[in-house]
């Protein structure tokens, strides 16, 4: 029970990609040559069916993002196409596995799938970011073709208020095991750490699939970053014929290396099986150790260290990608965050491929992992555009009463051995006021509703009383499997749910845009850990967490731009990210940058001068307006004090640092040239510049890494492509079509250019800059380490070319 503080000793296991993430057997990814038909085909699910004419695909596959835009779609789901759609593999099965059991595991399918092997259903799994797999041996052909059939079921396709994708979106894999080995997810790890001294807890669950009862050694080793082992274990058991056994055991070490932002020390955990002396299954995860205090009046620290959670909000799309996200493209995303000064992250609303843990793992950010953005009955889905016309009611409210508990358990026991993650979320807006449930606290006002309540009290709603019903129930199937962490929601309605038992069942609670209530509840509630867990970019909310001792952190909404929860048509999705949909920092990055990044930094950006009270966050690096024409300036930085000089002579006062907007302007006629602003300490010494200049006509594509190698399976390339001018500066005003054209073994995954507006098709290799540049995804065929040749062209403008080596 969370009372005023709690003290969370952490060392959390990361997966490695396939061999532990599982956490059992000998494990191969199966993603390529899928056969894919966009139609509900009723024999598709017989092994003797023919397929041989249906489109040949990899997974990840994402069939949504290469559908056509249309405004006659819903715009909760970015204007692309649902279905129903089925999939189908050829695996032949040695003969030497004869004896071993074999498993299917999916890290996610969008959405309600249905998996067969040899024409036998091996199970339904709704929820379309929930991971899963199946033990398929009764059915398996040793020695012989096997045939895996999956249906996808996505013909509810406003089922969500933001863009889902359709399909086999992230990898899939075939597991041979042992009849005797560790479970699913069996391994979990916490430690205790005092006087400079860890233990690790250690709990393995081990399954008998044998008719006979089995004695065996379960060995623990801990092996540090260089190699050593440094602390082991060995322990006997019994599991009975077709049963399941756990054993519990500890490590001691002396000095560990703790994880933190700054230096996330990794261990490696091995976890080995053996029966009468032969080694029967083993897994190895990277580990690390953490302490976690939450307290209601100090906040949050980390080691013991307190400091501020300066998160974002993350959806699990990367613009022309769709849902089937690469683990380069994420790694390249957060490493953007993160100098952006970003230190942690919320899933919203829903689990995130494992990749996207391990990453966080390697990178130092931490995670809010949150589960849920409805329960029991369903949330308005805008179909004309966000928060405007008549919404659907589609959703996953109906599979709430069979799969609330056992999703919620199975997203607890995959990703509970991640170091990065800090707490799990029950829920998103469940609270949202009359959308769906309703209290008579709603006709006493507006107070402590960040968002829209949909009027007053509506007595033929559901009972908002049910909301703290239902999180003590969630809360119960957290606690049931990790215990480790505190549990939490995003509450929208906190006047409506301080009226319930809802947030008494959290740990921490999370405020949505309700500022206005921080100090009242922290005076009501003395022993509530409050935090913004969804906030606007505005520098209010910042300043509420920042002077406020009591309130540990924020979550921007967003980090990056997330296709779905589109405006009326055209727009793609939502625009408030720090990072747009290429992966490029916006002008409110480099704002939030100035304030939340410990390097010095400056940024100026400008626009024509309309309103005197108008001081932006979103002002682009532009100087090309008309001679004498009255301009705003407006510089982000954490320099003490600002200098603005245009070509080479100061223009006005120099600037003292804001600490009511951070933002510093100048209001001066435009003349041609170099715009600069230089950064300064409290002593006048420059410590941080930045310039911008008139550009001319684009004369050129331009790429400024040119030094770029994938791996040879599956590696991507993101390939950055800038218009110039004679003079070599960016033209940001250019908006130019570009072709791609690659020759060699790759293939191109996408052109993005992060325009909002721009709904042309963006399934072919053509596609017209956004503020200059335009990115391209390439990924190699997996059949050759020759390089790929990609070549970009534009009329009128010099091409170029660059050669992406494969190993």
């Amino acid at each position: 029970m969370f009372t005023k503080k709690i003290i969370l000793p952490i060392l959390i296991l990361s997966c490695m990609s396939g061999f532990g993430q599982i956490s059992f057997g000998d494990s191969k990814k199966i993603n390529d040559n899928w056969k894919f038909k966009l139609e509900d085909v009723s024999d598709a699910k017989n092994a003797t069916y023919d397929h041989s004419k249906w489109q040949t695909v990899d997974v990840p596959h994402d069939w949504s993002v290469k559908g056509q835009l249309s405004p006659t779609l819903a715009s909760c789901t970015g204007y692309l196409p649902g279905g129903i759609a089925w999939y189908r593999k050829s695996i032949t099965i040695p003969q030497s596995k004869t004896g071993e059991k074999v498993y299917f595991y999916f890290e996610g399918v969008y959405n309600r799938s249905e998996v067969f092997i040899n024409g036998h259903s091996l199970g339904r799994r709704p929820n379309g970011y929930i991971s899963f797999a199946y033990d398929a041996t009764p059915f398996i052909k040793y020695g012989a073709e096997n045939i895996i059939s999956v249906r996808v079921d996505h013909s509810q396709s406003a089922d969500s208020r933001w863009y889902t994708g359709s399909g086999i979106y992230r990898n899939v894999w075939v597991v041979y095991a042992n009849p005797i080995h560790i479970a699913q997810w069996g391994v979990y790890a916490y430690p205790e750490v005092k006087n400079a001294k860890g233990t690790l807890k250690i709990e393995v669950d081990l399954e008998n699939g044998s008719a006979v009862k089995s004695t065996l050694t379960v060995i623990n080793e801990l092996i540090s970053k260089d190699g050593k082992s440094v602390a082991n274990s060995s322990d006997k058991i019994e599991v009975a014929a077709n049963k399941t056994a756990k054993i519990s055991t500890k490590l001691m070490i002396k000095n560990p290396k703790l994880w933190d932002l700054e230096n996330p020390n990794l261990y490696e955990l091995r976890t080995t099986v053996l029966k009468e002396g032969k080694k029967i299954d083993e897994t190895i995860t990277k580990t690390g150790f953490r302490t976690f205090t939450f307290d209601a009046n100090n906040g949050f620290a980390l080691n013991g260290k307190s400091m501020k959670m300066k998160g974002v909000c993350l959806h699990h799309d990367a613009g022309v990608l769709g849902s089937a996200v690469p683990g380069e493209v994420w790694e390249t995303r957060l490493k953007t965050l993160k100098e952006i000064g970003v230190n942690a992250i919320r899933t919203s609303h829903n689990p995130q491929a494992p990749v996207f843990y391990e990453l966080c793992d390697q990178l130092g950010l931490l995670v809010l992992n949150e589960a849920y953005d409805e329960w029991e009955f369903p949330k308005r889905k805008w179909l004309e555009g966000w928060n405007y016309g008549t919404p659907g009611f589609e959703g996953s409210f109906d599979i709430f009463a069979d799969y609330g508990e056992k999703d919620l358990e199975d997203f607890v026991r995959r990703d509970r051995n991640h170091l990065s993650v800090f707490a799990w979320s029950i829920g998103n807006e469940v609270d949202y006021p009359n959308d769906p449930y309703s209290h008579p606290v709603l006709d006493k006002g507006k107070d402590g509703f960040g968002q829209a309540a949909y009027g007053g009290y509506k007595k033929d709603a559901p009972d908002a009383m049910r909301l703290g019903v239902i999180a003590k129930r969630l809360v119960a199937a957290v606690k049931k499997y990790d215990k480790s962490r505190p549990t939490t929601a995003g509450l929208a309605g906190v006047a409506m749910s301080n009226e319930t038992q809802y947030p008494g069942a959290l740990d921490i609670t999370g405020y949505n845009y309700t500022e206005s209530k921080y100090k009242s509840d922290h005076e009501k509630y003395p022993n509530r850990v409050i935090y913004g867990s969804e906030n606007v970019h505005d520098m209010e909310p910042w300043l509420a967490v920042k002077n406020n001792k009591y309130i540990f952190g924020q979550f921007l909404w967003t980090g990056i731009d997330y296709l779905g929860e589109s405006g009326r048509w055209p727009s793609r999705g939502f625009y408030s990210g720090l990072v747009d949909f290429a992966g490029v920092i916006k002008p409110r990055g480099y704002f939030r940058q100035s304030l939340w990044s410990d390097k010095p930094m400056a940024y100026i950006g400008t626009y024509r001068l309309k309103n005197e009270k108008d001081v932006s966050k979103d002002a682009w690096a532009i100087w090309n307006y008309q001679e004498g024409e009255k301009i705003r300036v407006v510089c982000y930085t954490n320099a003490a004090k600002a200098r603005l000089e245009l070509n080479g002579k100061v223009v006005g006062e120099t600037k003292l640092y804001d600490e009511k907007t951070g933002i510093m302007y100048w209001d001066i006629p435009f003349v041609s040239g170099k715009l600069e602003v230089i950064g300064l300490d409290k002593e006048d010494v420059a410590v941080s510049s930045y310039t911008v200049a008139t550009t001319q006509q684009p004369v050129e594509l331009t790429i400024a890494d040119k030094n770029i190698t994938i791996a040879k399976e599956k590696g991507v390339a993101k390939i950055m492509v800038q218009i110039k001018d004679q003079n070599g500066l960016p033209v940001m005003l250019s908006d130019n079509e570009v072709t791609c054209t690659i020759s060699g073994p790759g293939t191109l995954l996408g052109l993005e250019a992060g325009n909002n507006s721009d709904m042309t098709d963006y399934t072919d290799n053509v596609q017209r800059v956004f503020h200059g540049h335009i990115a391209a995804y390439i990924q190699s065929a997996g059949i050759s380490s020759e390089p790929i040749k990609v070549t970009f062209t534009s009329q009128w403008l010099k091409p170029v070319e660059v050669t992406v080596n494969v190993k």
